[in-house]
């Protein structure tokens, strides 16, 4: 019998000890995943969610504020330039977090599968809230550029952006039961509409406080002197309120347990991995299993030596073309999908201006009716569209979903396109708000879900950092080279004449989008060591492991030769 251990009350049960009496510790693993998997939801899960979804919040807070913050910019710094920036300044500065981003969705998601989800978790949020901090203290000098210097301050903080979003996902999956996973990752990817909804209100009340320095100018050239001074103290609070969720999250980041899985089919401690689930389901921060225990089981399973990852191996493992099908029709999707979303998304104001809510009398008026314009938008599509997915993706389907919406996305943007120069404003505000919702209720949670689920442990974190990564170059891609097409041929008349054929050109992403959402596996309601059964694994178990008896030795596709039974969903 393993040792029990201390501990444990009416609050926090000590399920560590309810398998105390299993000698066999690969029985131990399989009832501790069972454990997880089969699980009635409850505030274990509840807490999971709010602090891998807190993250989410202050990452999109931090990504989609920046349409409102390089407004303000124009008018403190460009006066010479009738109160704006130039087109390639706000290119850079939106570009700049997202190039930031691909490096922390790789980086991050590699070495998390290197060295475990537990010790990288956390780390990128300290960087978030550290570049965030700067970003609104930076100031302009003989020697320094404005422009620069934030540019210099986004890119380190989308490189913690970008970790979150393989962290976030994996350990969201890997802690979650079978039964609602899909449900749990798109609540933690939902709180990505209220970092957007967040940002809004915050600029509505800041425009609302300085209301009277505001209302001294009626054009962004003429906002100078004490409207100047309030839009410079506007735009650094905007900034700078995003690192208070990201404060509430640190701790109860920094202190979870590692994942069972990844201690059970990395580093195959199956001791800790067992005592982790318990740490989990008890609110607690990590297991602490018997030492004795521990060397017994990692004796017990000598036989299951277990390679560690390198690059290597991956590139061995994705050249099978089974493997290598899946990876692209992930990140395929990714990168399609966000050409089009953050090429409306970051460029709202543009789209705003065009349906009548960028518009206004005074600097007051303008700046208020932007912030209000971007509450109506992200309330009335993106934040319904998030919850209908939380509601139907297990039930409906992942697959259902994204080819849904890809396809109900091309017609949409093909309208908007070649209809452009016949819409009236209320219409074009209809369009925006169904490509929201479709968006959202679609690939945008789609693709952050799928990720997470339909890979080998060893790998999983870094083929979602793949994936995720893809997408930004993307949104690279739309917000440098797409997205400034809208103001080829511009007049003083006529700011935007290509609007209509960047809509075209978003058309045919989505419609792009619908042939790689073929290539990826329905995940619905099947555990994670069923889906990564389903791999290519030449003569491997999932874990990397070589397969001993093959008749044997699979348990929902791992490796393991102290327990014989069917292959079925635990």
């Amino acid at each position: 019998m393993v040792q029990k251990t201390a501990g444990g009350n009416s609050a926090f049960h000590n399920f560590h000890n309810d398998f105390a009496d299993v000698e066999d510790p690969n029985e131990r693993r399989r009832l501790a995943l069972a454990e997880i998997d089969k699980a009635p939801f409850g505030w274990y899960h509840v807490r999971a969610v709010l602090v891998a979804g807190t993250g989410f919040f202050t990452d999109s807070y931090d990504i989609f504020c920046v349409s409102l913050v390089t407004i303000m910019l124009g008018i403190v710094y460009k006066h010479d330039h009738k109160g704006s920036l130039l087109t390639p300044q706000d290119t850079a500065i939106k570009v700049a977090t997202s190039a930031g981003t691909v490096i922390g969705q790789v980086g991050f998601g590699t070495l998390a599968d290197i060295v475990g989800r537990k010790r990288m978790y956390g780390l990128e949020l300290i960087l978030i809230i550290f570049a965030t901090m700067a970003q609104a203290l930076v100031g302009q000098g003989p020697g320094a550029s404005i422009v620069g210097t934030i540019i210099f301050w986004r890119v380190l903080m989308g490189i913690g952006i970008g970790g979150d979003y393989p962290l976030s996902s994996i350990i969201t999956s890997e802690f979650a039961t079978t039964k609602w996973r899909g449900a749990m990752m798109g609540a933690v990817f939902s709180m990505q509409g209220f970092g957007q909804l967040g940002g809004a209100l915050v600029m509505l009340c800041l425009t609302a406080g300085f209301k009277e320095s505001l209302l001294t100018a009626k054009t962004y050239g003429t906002c100078t002197g004490v409207c100047a001074l309030a839009v410079d103290k506007m735009w650094r609070a905007l900034v700078g309120i995003g690192i208070v969720p990201a404060c509430i999250a640190l701790y109860y980041r920094l202190t979870i347990p590692e994942t069972p899985r990844y201690t059970f089919d990395v580093a195959r401690d199956i001791e800790k991995g067992n005592a982790d689930v318990k740490a989990y389901m008890s609110g607690q921060h990590e297991g602490h299993p018997d030492e004795v225990a521990v060397a017994t089981a990692r004796r017990a399973s000598v036989a299951l030596e277990v390679p560690k990852a390198s690059f290597g191996d991956f590139f061995k493992f994705y050249s099978r073309p089974k493997n290598g099908l899946i990876l692209l029709g992930t990140a395929g999707s990714w990168f399609l999908l966000d050409v089009a979303f953050y090429g409306l998304g970051l460029n709202s104001s543009t789209v705003l201006t065009a349906i009548g809510y960028g518009t206004g009398p005074t600097v007051y008026k303008i700046l208020y009716n932007l912030a209000a314009g971007n509450c109506i938008l992200v309330c009335a599509g993106a934040i319904p569209g998030y919850w209908l997915t939380v509601a139907t993706i297990d039930t409906v389907g992942r697959k259902p979903i994204q080819l849904m919406g890809f396809i109900i996305l091309t017609i949409l943007f093909i309208v908007w396109g070649f209809a452009y120069h016949h819409l009236s404003g209320h219409a074009m505000l209809a369009l925006y708000v169904l490509v929201q919702l479709f968006f959202n209720f679609g690939p945008n949670a789609t693709t952050f879900i799928v990720p997470g689920e339909c890979f080998p442990t060893r790998y999983r974190s870094t083929s979602h950092g793949i994936s995720a990564g893809s997408g930004k170059v993307g949104s690279i891609i739309a917000q440098a080279a797409i997205a400034p097409l809208r103001t080829r041929g511009a007049t003083a008349k006529v700011a935007n004449p290509w609007q209509n054929h960047v809509m075209q050109i978003y058309s045919l992403f989505m419609f792009l989008g619908i042939f790689t959402t073929l290539l990826i596996p329905e995940t619905k309601r099947r555990t994670l060591e069923e889906l990564a059964g389903d791999w290519d694994m030449g003569g491997e178990s999932i874990t990397g492991g070589t397969t001993v008896e093959p008749k044997s030795a699979e348990l929902n596709g791992d490796h393991s030769d102290a327990v014989d039974e069917p292959k079925t969903s635990v």
